[in-house]
C-alpha cells in the first residue's frame, strides 16, 4: 500500500477527522471512497470497463477506447 502526504485547509482537516470519528472509519477509507466516487479508478478497472463496453456494443478496441476517453473528458469538463 502506498503512502501519500497532502495539505488540507485546517477546517477541512477538522471536518474530515470528525466524519471519520462519527462513521467509525479511517480517514484513509473516506478519502479512498471519495476518489472512487469521483471516478478515480485503477487503470485495470478502466480497461475492464472499456472491454466490456466494446464487446457489448460490437466496437473495435480503438473505437471503444476513443469513446471512453471522450466521455470521461466531457464529464470532467475538460
Amino acid at each position: 500500500m502506498s503512502r501519500l502526504t497532502i495539505n488540507l485547509d485546517d477546517d477541512l482537516h477538522r471536518a474530515l477527522k470528525e466524519a471519520s470519528a462519527r462513521q467509525g472509519r479511517s480517514i484513509s477509507s473516506i478519502i479512498e471512497e471519495s476518489l472512487l466516487f469521483r471516478g478515480i479508478k485503477p487503470m485495470e478497472s478502466a480497461r475492464r470497463l472499456v472491454e466490456l463496453s466494446r464487446s457489448g456494443a460490437g466496437y473495435s478496441h480503438e473505437k471503444a477506447l476513443n469513446l471512453a476517453v471522450a466521455e470521461t473528458r466531457k464529464h470532467r469538463g475538460s
